[in-house]
């Protein structure tokens, strides 16, 4: 196998490995809406994340927060009002009517799942040249003396063996209801991130694909 072809091979394998296992991005599953919700886009919102860690619930609520303010709505993060533990629903409820919030947005980590992969084996054939000393006069007729025993091109085969590899995806649920006596689920999707690695790119990542989803279906409205 020449080099040209070699680096073809090797690329396409890297490419195949790439697409299970590189650059993790979030995508939105099981996106469900309720297509009868015909009222005006929300206006003012309380962003719940279901979370023990405190600080992981506050860098998510905000970061909904903080966007859904860019599109003209009264957005609070719930541990402002709830700084110890996330709100029950009968809180929920209760600071609802209080404080007069025409919507909820709840996101929820689940459990982590994990994949495996079998990355197949290969074998290439690499060229080399091998140089050998002078330690003496020639001998043999040109051209096949050993004056090119000098000069030797030989092949050789490379073995790559194949190996399983692992993949974890962060799973999140994330509902928005509107506000009242029952409440009403108008919106709900799970998000799945594989290989997750920077916090902050992860939050950027989905909350920009709810929005836009929200948006898309009125719930919400566009960036002012």
């Amino acid at each position: 196998m020449n080099s040209l072809l070699k680096t073809i091979t090797v690329a396409a394998i890297g490419f195949s490995i790439s697409q299970f296992c590189g650059c993790a991005s979030s995508n939105l599953v099981d996106i469900w809406h309720d297509s009868s919700f015909q009222a005006p886009p929300l206006s003012k919102i309380m962003v719940i994340a279901v979370r023990k860690d405190a600080t992981k619930r506050r860098f998510w609520e905000d970061a909904f927060a903080g966007e859904l303010a860019k599109h003209g709505m009264a957005a609070i993060s719930a541990y402002s009002l709830f700084p110890d533990a996330p709100p029950d629903t009968n809180q929920v409820i209760a600071t609802a009517q209080t404080n007069g919030f025409d919507g909820i947005l709840i996101i929820l980590r689940l459990p982590t799942e994990t994949n495996t992969h079998y990355v197949q084996g290969y074998t290439y054939t690499e060229q080399d040249k091998r140089y050998t000393p002078f330690t003496g006069p020639y001998s043999g007729p040109y051209p096949n003396g050993s004056y090119w025993q000098r000069y030797m091109t030989y092949y050789r085969e490379i073995e790559h063996m194949g190996y399983t590899d692992s993949q974890t995806v962060d799973i999140r649920a994330i509902d928005v209801t509107t506000t009242g006596t029952e409440g009403r689920l108008i919106w709900s999707a799970m998000s799945r991130t594989p290989d997750p690695g920077s916090v902050t790119d992860v939050q950027s990542g989905i909350v920009s694909l709810v929005l836009s989803d929200l948006v898309q279906r009125n719930i919400i409205s566009p960036k002012k």
